[in-house]
Formats: C-alpha cells, structure tokens, sequence
C-alpha cells in the first residue's frame, strides 16, 4: 500500500498492511531528533503517512498594543488573532494576555481588528499543495483550527465561560465571528483536495468536560455542525477529525452525530481506548491512544512496546487506528521511548 492508501484503509475500517503512525515534537525534543538522528524531518526519517497543509501566514500588519495598555514585556508575540504570549521561564511555554478581557459590548467585537482569513494570499497555494503531497502518495491533512481555544483565547478562559450566563451576546459575537473562519477555512481545505480536515478544541478534564455537557450542546455544537457541514459539502467522503484531550465521553454521541468520523487522541489516562472502540468502533476511527502523561515519558521502552502492541490487538482490530502519542511529545520524553515507539509501530503493526 502506498502511504495514502494506508490510512484511508485504517479510517475505513479495513486492516491495512501497516498501522499508520504519527507523532510531533517540541522544540527542545526537536533539537535532539536531529542531533541523535542527522535529519530535520521527523516525517520522513520515521516513515508517518501523511502531511499537512494549512494556511499562508498573514501579510497584515495590525498594531494590538492599543488592547494592552498595561503593556506587554519584552520579547512578547502576538498572534494574528491578537492574543499576546509572553515569554516563560520553562522550555517552550508562555503566558498569554487576552485582547477583549476588557470588552462590555457586541460591538466592540465586531469592531475589532478580526485576521485576513478570507484573502486570496492566504489559500490560493492550496490546491498545488495537496496535489503535490498526493501525488507522492501521502494522506494530506488540511488543519482549520479552534472555536473554543480561539475565542477564550481573545476573551480569557474565566470571562468567556461568565460569558455564557452574563453576557451571552458578547460571547455570540466572538464565537460566531470565529465560527465564520473554520467554515471557510473547513470549505477551502476540501475543496483543495485534502483527504481530512482537522479541527478540535480541548473542552475535557482529566476526569469530565471543563463545562456541562448542556452548555458545549448549546454552545458549540450547533457552531462544529456547520464546520462539519462546510467541509463536506462539496467533498461528502471527507473524513472530518476532532481533537479534545481530557474525558469527553459524555459529547462522543453528539461528534458522531454531527458528522465526526475520527477522534483524536482518546487519552488513555481519561477514557479506556479499548471501551471506546467497543462503543463506537463501527462509526469512529480512532487516532492516538498512546498515552503522554504516562507511557511516552514515563514507561520504559520496554513498556512503550508493549502498550503499543496491546493498542494494535485491541483498538486496532479491524482496522480504524492510527497510532500516535495522545499530543506532541514534550521535553521529558526519553529520546529511548520515541524510537520505541516508531520501531514496535513498525514490527507490531504489520498485517498478518
């Protein structure tokens, strides 16, 4: 099978000749990747089946210092959507500013300096782009971004929440304002020719939703419909992923419904995989499961051998896994245990 061929066969439920695998790294794990193995491309080195293609960066320049004026610290960046991170003192994290914390009006929402998402610079180059990556025989992935993590984001995690029962106008604005953006971004990308959009927001705990699952249905599913709607609409056979770390067990009906047909990453130290799949196998295929709370950065390699072969029997029965870590692999991974992973993918995942 070619790469492409790969996945397709996992995510339609068929047992492929190779389990598909994926994983990201952090900077710093970055540095040691190339410095262990030579290579800059993690992709390619470990031989993961598909690609991603998203937008261009933004040509415009917007001046958000007048929604700081508290001002910001040296070395600080701001994101095209204005929410500023400022630098940590831990590898790779920052703090982030929010650019509404101080709104009290709707319409300070629609006034503001929202990205060019729209612009023809940003998504023209789409289409070449999936086609050069197909015709190498890779599953090209579109990625179209965030709701919830986009607009707590501008507004503060604690005011958008308040929101919901204080100020419901406002947190409509900025929703339905970002909502707007994942619909043509989801439209462009399957229009384009990916074989998957990705989308997703973290909206679990360790052990429950970070809101009851009444308010993400009033909130946001109605807003992922549409996105979901976008993206099949003129590719119907798009397969369309989900992201949320944490328990989400109580919405799964409700992605399933809205037309999600692959779940990512079904974190093993909040949900049970092998229930999952018991559950909704025939509707989901799943794309994780390794755990990087606890098997990646604290098992031996021994361990991470053994828990990806355990994943394959089970949640990879019949097809419908992809494996990878449950989210980019971060500094306290053992160089150890990412070769682990990838070698027990390889020698576990074969057909037969």
């Amino acid at each position: 099978m070619s790469p492409r061929e790969r996945v397709l066969a996992a995510l339609g439920h068929r047992v492929p000749d190779q389990v598909p695998k994926e994983a990201s790294f952090t900077p710093h794990l970055y540095e040691i990747f190339r410095e262990r193995t030579g290579s800059t491309d993690p992709a390619a080195y470990f031989g993961m089946e598909m690609r991603h293609v998203g937008w261009a960066g933004t040509r415009r320049e917007t001046d958000f210092r007048v929604f700081y004026p508290e001002g910001l610290p040296p070395g600080t960046s701001i994101t095209e959507y204005g929410t500023a991170h400022v630098p940590g003192d831990f590898y790779h994290f920052t703090k982030m500013r929010f650019p509404m914390a101080g709104f009290t009006q709707a319409r300070q929402v629609r006034d503001y300096p929202w990205p060019d998402v729209e612009e023809d610079y940003r998504h023209q180059h789409l289409e070449a782009a999936v086609r050069g990556l197909r015709e190498q025989g890779y599953f090209v992935i579109g990625s179209v971004g965030h709701i919830f993590e986009t607009s707590w984001q501008l507004r503060g995690y604690e005011n958008l929440l308040l929101d919901f029962a204080l100020h419901p106008e406002l947190a409509a604005a900025i929703l339905d304002q970002v909502t707007a953006h994942r619909v043509l971004m989801a439209r462009r990308v399957a229009e384009a020719g990916a074989d998957m959009v990705l989308l997703g927001d973290d909206v679990g705990m360790q052990d429950r939703l970070m809101m009851s699952p009444a308010t993400w249905r009033q909130w946001f599913r109605p807003r992922l419909a549409q996105v979901v709607a976008a993206a099949r609409h003129l590719k119907p056979g798009s397969h369309v992923f989900y992201h949320s770390d944490g328990n989400i067990a109580s919405i799964i009906p409700d992605l399933i419904e809205v037309g999600i047909d692959v779940l990512n990453p079904v974190q093993p130290e909040c949900m049970d995989p092998v229930l999952i799949k018991r559950q909704y196998g025939d509707r989901l295929s799943f794309w994780g499961t390794i755990g990087t709370q606890t098997t990646m950065p604290h098992g031996t390699p021994e361990e991470v051998r053994a828990t990806v072969r355990e994943r394959i029997q089970t949640v990879g029965a019949g097809g419908g896994l992809v494996l990878a870590p449950t989210h980019v692999l971060e500094p306290d991974v053992p160089w150890e245990n990412v070769v682990a992973f990838f070698e027990a993918a390889q020698e576990y995942g074969r057909a037969g």
